[in-house]
Parts: structure tokens; C-alpha cells; sequence
């Protein structure tokens, strides 16, 4: 897999739309801003007869999920559940919590088509089609499909990477290429298409590159395994839970600020994105 200026700029491309629900308008936003419109004296010119006022609004917003020790999603946790740390430091408040269950599914299905891959080609085409069949619903979900190589130009917050991950002529390092899925806020899902049966170098960029955004990697190895890949991954989209909170301390430095969410029950565990970039004034 090919991680180019074409493919981090399609990571930076994707913060202009979101996986969230339609009554949650902000929910992978770390950052807010807002104004108010004041009436002010009549003046001459019509544009002083109202005075904005902006304000910073200074909330994180996180989607995350729960699992129990055989890696079930767990529906019915409450806020008093979890622990939640930004930058390491107790959060200041939390704005609001919620459980999403049955979400829309707005995503990007990519098919890494470069030559290392070729042989496999014909999997991942047909992992993808029954993909498309069996769990988009029409009027409901919406998704792309796309073949790499270079790059591409489209958008979406959600991505599934068919690939072997292997990395061979990038411009960009691979600590590059998360840190610019961080800042795009985008959840990425790989399926690692390597029939070798062994964990190679492109597998562990796999995992490195989704599990620093929230996501999972998977190597599947037959081809049943692979539609349970993706099983997973529908689940996981569509049944999340959603924390807003105000961080303590913040400050609009620029700095990337760590996302820590743990539960206070034993055998679960969180996954959610590893942390995000402050704005800066």
C-alpha cells in the first residue's frame, strides 16, 4: 500500500463529512466554535445593525466502543462506566453521553490495486461486492467504492483499506501518514489481503495506521474470514457510543493532545482514537 501525497490528501478531504447521526451534527469534532447575534444601534450602514459575538467553545467529541473479554460489543454502559483522561489530566466536564445503536454507515471502501497485490486482486473484488450487497441499505447508508494506486480525491470519515500494507515508494513516512488521519479525524478499518500466513512488515502498518484512529485491524487468511472482517467492522460502525467533554487545561497551541477512555468494569475494553490536535489561535 501506497501511502502518497494523493492518498493523505484524500485523509485531510474526509474532515468535511462525518460518521455520525443526523441529530449529532458535531460528533467527531474535537473543536467548536460559536457566535451569537446581538442587535446593535442603527447606524448608516446596514451591516451594523447586529453585532456578532464569537466565542470559543473549547468540546471534544469521541466516538468509542466497548467490548466484553470475547470482543461483544456492550450496549448498555453508562457514563459512570468509563474513565475518561485528555492529555493525561481528568476531564474538566462532561457535556453529554450517549449510546448509538443502528448508525448510518458512511464510509469509503478502498482496494489497494498495485502490483504487489495483484494475484489477490480477484479477493478483494469479490469481498467488496458481497459487502456492497449484503449491508448497504438503500435510502439508509451511503459508500464509495475505489481502487488505488496514486491517489484519489473524494470524501468520507470512515475508511476500509483492502490491502497488504506493504509500503514501497511513499512520499510520505508512516507516522506522517497517522498523524494526517488524526487531524482528518478519519476511523480507518484495515483487511490485510497477505496470504502468507505470517505478520509482515505491511500487516504491522496496518495495525499501526487503525489503531491510532480508533479502528481495527484484520488478517484474514480464507475467504469466509474476510466477510467475518467485515461483519465486524458493520457492527462496530453502527453501534457506538459518543462522549463530549470539555478538556482540562486547553489551550489552542497546536499541540496533539492524548484521547485516554478506560472502564471501570473488569473484562471490557475501550478502543477509541488515540488523541487529536489542538486548534491553534
Amino acid at each position: 500500500m501506497k501511502y502518497t501525497k494523493h492518498i493523505l490528501c484524500f485523509l485531510i478531504l474526509a474532515s468535511t463529512a462525518a460518521l455520525r447521526p443526523a441529530t449529532a451534527q458535531n460528533t467527531a469534532s474535537p473543536y467548536m466554535a460559536t457566535s451569537a447575534g446581538i442587535p446593535a444601534p442603527a447606524g448608516d450602514d446596514p451591516s451594523d445593525s447586529v453585532l456578532t459575538i464569537r466565542k470559543r467553545v473549547d468540546e471534544v467529541n469521541v466516538l468509542f466502543i466497548a467490548t466484553d473479554k470475547h470482543g461483544k460489543f456492550v450496549r448498555n454502559l453508562t457514563q459512570n462506566d468509563f474513565h475518561f483522561l485528555d492529555d493525561h489530566k481528568p476531564v474538566e466536564s462532561i457535556v453529554n453521553f450517549r449510546r448509538e445503536t443502528d448508525l448510518p454507515l458512511k464510509m469509503g471502501l478502498l482496494i489497494d490495486m498495485s502490483g504487489s497485490v495483484r494475484t489477490r486482486f480477484d479477493f478483494e473484488q469479490d469481498a467488496a461486492t458481497s459487502f456492497m450487497q449484503h449491508v448497504l441499505r438503500v435510502n439508509f447508508d451511503k459508500a464509495f467504492v475505489m481502487g488505488f494506486n496514486g491517489g484519489q480525491e473524494l470524501t468520507r470519515k470512515a475508511l476500509i483499506v483492502l490491502s497488504d500494507g506493504d509500503d514501497n515508494q511513499s512520499e510520505y513516512t508512516l507516522a506522517q501518514a497517522v498523524e494526517m488521519a488524526q487531524r482528518a479525524e478519519v476511523i480507518i478499518y484495515a483487511i490485510s489481503t497477505d496470504d502468507s500466513g505470517l505478520i509482515l512488515r505491511g500487516d504491522k502498518n496496518l495495525d499501526k495506521l487503525a489503531s491510532a484512529t480508533g479502528g481495527r485491524a484484520f488478517f484474514p487468511f480464507k475467504m469466509k474470514d474476510i466477510k467475518n472482517s467485515f461483519a465486524a467492522i458493520e457492527d462496530e460502525l453502527r453501534s457506538q457510543y459518543v462522549v463530549s467533554y470539555h478538556p482540562r487545561d486547553f489551550d489552542t497551541d497546536g499541540r496533539y493532545r492524548s484521547i485516554e477512555i478506560s472502564a471501570l468494569k473488569k473484562d471490557l475494553q475501550v478502543r477509541a482514537r488515540k488523541g487529536y490536535y489542538a486548534p491553534r489561535q
